[in-house]
Protein backbone atom coordinates (compact mmCIF):
# COMPACT_ATOMS: atom_id res chain seq x y z
CA UNK A 1 0.00 0.00 0.00
CA UNK A 2 1.05 3.36 -1.00
CA UNK A 3 2.20 5.79 1.79
CA UNK A 4 -0.38 7.59 0.71
CA UNK A 5 -4.22 7.07 0.28
CA UNK A 6 -4.60 7.08 -3.70
CA UNK A 7 -8.33 6.83 -4.95
CA UNK A 8 -7.29 3.80 -6.77
CA UNK A 9 -4.75 1.19 -5.12
CA UNK A 10 -5.16 -0.96 -7.82
CA UNK A 11 -3.48 1.66 -9.75
CA UNK A 12 0.49 0.38 -10.08
CA UNK A 13 3.72 2.64 -10.12
CA UNK A 14 3.00 6.07 -11.21
CA UNK A 15 0.01 5.51 -12.94
CA UNK A 16 -1.74 5.60 -9.48
CA UNK A 17 0.11 8.62 -8.60
CA UNK A 18 -0.81 10.19 -11.93
CA UNK A 19 -4.31 9.00 -10.91
CA UNK A 20 -3.98 11.03 -7.41
CA UNK A 21 -2.70 14.52 -9.28
CA UNK A 22 -3.95 15.01 -12.82
CA UNK A 23 -2.77 18.48 -12.72
CA UNK A 24 0.33 17.07 -11.96
CA UNK A 25 0.48 14.10 -14.16
CA UNK A 26 -0.17 16.14 -16.87
CA UNK A 27 3.15 18.09 -17.52
CA UNK A 28 5.35 14.91 -16.55
CA UNK A 29 3.60 12.96 -18.66
CA UNK A 30 4.72 15.51 -21.50
CA UNK A 31 8.03 15.33 -20.15
CA UNK A 32 7.95 12.03 -20.57
CA UNK A 33 6.68 12.09 -24.35
CA UNK A 34 9.03 14.92 -25.16
CA UNK A 35 12.15 12.66 -23.79
CA UNK A 36 11.20 9.08 -25.19
CA UNK A 37 9.14 9.86 -28.14
CA UNK A 38 9.82 13.64 -29.24
CA UNK A 39 12.21 14.50 -32.01
CA UNK A 40 15.53 13.07 -31.11
CA UNK A 41 19.18 11.60 -32.50
CA UNK A 42 18.52 8.84 -30.61
CA UNK A 43 15.91 6.50 -31.48
CA UNK A 44 12.75 6.19 -29.15
CA UNK A 45 14.44 2.20 -28.17
CA UNK A 46 17.72 3.90 -27.43
CA UNK A 47 16.00 6.28 -25.06
CA UNK A 48 13.99 3.71 -23.49
CA UNK A 49 16.88 1.63 -22.65
CA UNK A 50 18.98 4.47 -20.88
CA UNK A 51 15.12 5.03 -18.87
CA UNK A 52 15.01 2.03 -18.06
CA UNK A 53 19.16 1.44 -17.47
CA UNK A 54 19.00 4.94 -14.56
CA UNK A 55 15.73 2.91 -13.05
CA UNK A 56 16.98 -0.32 -12.72
CA UNK A 57 20.77 1.38 -11.06
CA UNK A 58 17.59 3.30 -8.86
CA UNK A 59 16.49 0.19 -7.59
CA UNK A 60 12.67 1.39 -9.35
CA UNK A 61 11.64 -2.37 -10.17
CA UNK A 62 8.07 0.07 -11.84
CA UNK A 63 9.82 1.84 -13.66
CA UNK A 64 12.70 -0.04 -15.03
CA UNK A 65 10.68 -2.93 -16.32
CA UNK A 66 7.98 -0.53 -17.62
CA UNK A 67 10.41 1.14 -19.46
CA UNK A 68 12.44 -1.99 -20.38
CA UNK A 69 8.96 -3.43 -21.50
CA UNK A 70 8.68 -0.45 -24.42
CA UNK A 71 12.22 -0.53 -25.47
CA UNK A 72 11.52 -4.25 -25.81
CA UNK A 73 8.48 -3.42 -27.99
CA UNK A 74 10.65 -0.34 -30.00
CA UNK A 75 13.58 -3.13 -30.73
CA UNK A 76 10.90 -5.72 -31.62
CA UNK A 77 12.80 -7.86 -28.96
CA UNK A 78 11.10 -10.68 -26.89
CA UNK A 79 10.31 -9.54 -22.76
CA UNK A 80 12.50 -12.32 -21.31
CA UNK A 81 15.34 -9.65 -22.55
CA UNK A 82 14.69 -7.33 -19.66
CA UNK A 83 16.76 -9.22 -17.50
CA UNK A 84 19.53 -8.54 -19.71
CA UNK A 85 19.45 -4.50 -19.09
CA UNK A 86 20.62 -5.84 -15.61
CA UNK A 87 23.21 -8.27 -16.58
CA UNK A 88 25.21 -4.93 -18.69
CA UNK A 89 23.37 -5.33 -22.25
CA UNK A 90 25.27 -8.85 -23.51
CA UNK A 91 22.67 -9.91 -25.43
CA UNK A 92 20.44 -6.89 -26.14
CA UNK A 93 22.81 -5.51 -29.14
CA UNK A 94 24.07 -2.20 -27.99
CA UNK A 95 26.49 0.16 -30.22
CA UNK A 96 29.70 1.25 -28.84
CA UNK A 97 27.79 5.25 -28.84
CA UNK A 98 24.91 3.90 -27.44
CA UNK A 99 27.55 1.98 -24.51
CA UNK A 100 29.43 5.12 -23.84
CA UNK A 101 26.13 7.29 -23.55
CA UNK A 102 24.60 4.59 -21.24
CA UNK A 103 27.88 4.96 -19.45
CA UNK A 104 27.15 8.75 -18.84
CA UNK A 105 23.49 8.29 -17.95
CA UNK A 106 25.26 5.78 -15.37
CA UNK A 107 27.04 8.54 -13.80
CA UNK A 108 24.43 11.13 -14.20
CA UNK A 109 22.56 8.48 -11.81
CA UNK A 110 25.61 8.83 -9.19
CA UNK A 111 25.52 12.87 -9.34
CA UNK A 112 25.49 15.20 -12.52
CA UNK A 113 29.27 15.96 -11.11
CA UNK A 114 30.28 12.32 -11.90
CA UNK A 115 30.18 13.09 -15.83
CA UNK A 116 33.98 14.39 -17.01
CA UNK A 117 35.60 15.07 -19.76
CA UNK A 118 36.92 11.70 -20.33
CA UNK A 119 33.38 10.36 -20.31
CA UNK A 120 31.84 12.92 -22.85
CA UNK A 121 35.08 12.55 -25.32
CA UNK A 122 34.28 8.54 -25.19
CA UNK A 123 30.99 9.44 -26.50
CA UNK A 124 32.32 11.96 -29.11
CA UNK A 125 34.53 9.00 -30.10
CA UNK A 126 32.14 7.02 -30.83
CA UNK A 127 30.03 9.31 -33.25
CA UNK A 128 27.89 10.72 -30.45
CA UNK A 129 27.02 14.56 -31.00
CA UNK A 130 26.14 17.29 -28.52
CA UNK A 131 22.10 16.62 -29.33
CA UNK A 132 22.79 13.00 -28.22
CA UNK A 133 24.65 13.71 -24.52
CA UNK A 134 22.73 16.32 -23.85
CA UNK A 135 19.34 14.28 -24.42
CA UNK A 136 21.03 10.97 -22.21
CA UNK A 137 21.87 13.53 -19.67
CA UNK A 138 18.51 15.15 -19.26
CA UNK A 139 17.01 11.48 -19.43
CA UNK A 140 18.83 10.21 -16.78
CA UNK A 141 18.41 13.17 -14.78
CA UNK A 142 14.44 13.02 -15.30
CA UNK A 143 14.13 9.67 -14.52
CA UNK A 144 16.07 10.11 -11.05
CA UNK A 145 13.21 12.06 -10.83
CA UNK A 146 10.61 9.96 -11.86
CA UNK A 147 12.23 6.84 -9.93
CA UNK A 148 11.67 8.91 -6.52
CA UNK A 149 8.19 9.99 -7.16
CA UNK A 150 7.45 6.48 -7.44
CA UNK A 151 9.20 4.42 -4.82
CA UNK A 152 9.44 7.42 -2.59
CA UNK A 153 5.50 7.34 -2.29
CA UNK A 154 5.77 3.87 -1.56
CA UNK A 155 3.47 2.81 -4.83
CA UNK A 156 3.65 -0.58 -5.82
CA UNK A 157 4.68 -2.89 -8.96
CA UNK A 158 3.43 -6.01 -10.23
CA UNK A 159 7.07 -8.47 -10.38
CA UNK A 160 6.50 -10.66 -13.04
CA UNK A 161 7.68 -8.90 -16.57
CA UNK A 162 4.80 -10.52 -18.58
CA UNK A 163 2.60 -7.77 -16.46
CA UNK A 164 4.17 -5.33 -18.19
CA UNK A 165 3.56 -5.99 -21.96
CA UNK A 166 0.74 -4.30 -22.95
CA UNK A 167 1.70 -1.03 -20.81
CA UNK A 168 5.23 -1.45 -22.97
CA UNK A 169 3.35 -1.78 -26.02
CA UNK A 170 0.91 1.26 -25.36
CA UNK A 171 4.07 3.39 -24.18
CA UNK A 172 6.15 2.98 -27.23
CA UNK A 173 3.17 2.87 -29.38
CA UNK A 174 0.74 5.53 -28.00
CA UNK A 175 2.68 7.56 -26.00
CA UNK A 176 2.68 9.12 -22.55
CA UNK A 177 0.52 11.48 -22.71
CA UNK A 178 -3.02 10.42 -21.27
CA UNK A 179 -4.51 13.09 -18.93
CA UNK A 180 -5.49 16.28 -20.44
CA UNK A 181 -2.75 19.50 -19.93
CA UNK A 182 -4.04 22.47 -19.49
CA UNK A 183 -2.97 25.24 -21.73
CA UNK A 184 -2.25 27.78 -18.60
CA UNK A 185 0.03 25.26 -17.11
CA UNK A 186 1.92 25.22 -19.94
CA UNK A 187 2.41 28.77 -20.52
CA UNK A 188 3.02 29.39 -16.85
Amino acid sequence: MAHIALPDESLPGIVGLFNFRPETAGPLQLLAETLLRGESPLTSGERELIAAHVSYLNNCHFCHTSHASAAMAHLGCDLSLIDDIKQGFQVIEVSPKLRALLNIAAKVQKSGKEVTDADVAAARAEGAADKEIHDTVLIAAAFCMFNRYVDGLGTWAPQDNEAYREMGQRMAFTGYVRYPIKQDAIEA
